[in-house]
């Protein structure tokens, strides 16, 4: 029996008679550990897609930024991230706490190629590599279950510019970011960050933060 299709998977497959290709990709193409070469690719990258699921069923999917190689593999069957400051909704990571059962998606748009991981994930605030990341506030902990390489045609070939001046860098501090600064923002700043505005120039309205974002410079 698959643990990947349902009836409605069969149905679409049958349609297109794919079901002997989904049965060989699932049988001879997913695997239950990270092979040293997807290791490699994984710890090269700067970026990945998570996807996760509330309390409501209701999916969501986030882009993670960092340094390149800010997703450690740690075992065959483990891998870990770090938790930067964010916008505080914790919606990710919130969820994970309610349905471990999670999905990463590794792409490389360069190259192109690209490398799907799922598992189950938890969150670790006392993580022994925590340390090794400055500016994270936990860690998240993936028990990995199913990896595979995904086909990379659809993908469009597109070159790195320059990494994010807000990932965090020991003996840095990290920038500010633009939307802490506006007006309406500022009574629902956390504590550590009140203040912060008026010592890097003050106050800016929505209409500004729109236009920063609309030249790159948010």
């Amino acid at each position: 029996m698959s643990k990947f299709y349902s009836d409605q998977h069969r149905a679409l497959q049958d349609r297109f008679d794919s079901r002997r290709l989904a049965d060989f990709l699932e049988g001879g193409h997913v695997h239950p550990e990270i092979a040293p070469e997807e290791q490699a690719f994984i710890e090269n990258l700067d970026m990945f897609f998570l996807s996760t699921v509330d309390a409501t069923g209701q999916p969501t999917v986030s882009y993670k930024g960092g340094a390149k190689g800010f997703v450690k593999v740690t075992g065959p069957s483990e891998l870990i991230f770090p938790c930067y400051d964010g916008n505080g909704m914790f919606y990710s990571m919130g969820n994970i706490q309610v349905e471990p059962r999670i999905g990463l998606l590794f792409i490389d748009f360069e190259t192109p190629h690209r490398l799907r991981v799922q598992g189950r994930a938890t969150i670790d605030f006392e993580h022994e590599s925590l340390a090794d990341y400055p500016g994270a506030q936990f860690m998240a902990v993936l028990a990995v279950e199913s990896v595979w390489i995904n086909c990379s045609r659809y993908i469009h070939k597109h070159q790195k510019l320059d990494t994010s001046k807000y990932v965090p860098k020991a003996g840095r501090e990290t920038p500010f970011p633009a939307w802490k600064r506006i007006d309406i923002v500022q009574p629902s700043l956390p504590v550590q960050d009140q203040g912060k505005t008026e010592r890097l120039g003050g106050e800016i309205t929505l209409d500004d933060y729109v236009g920063l974002v609309a030249s790159g410079d948010s």
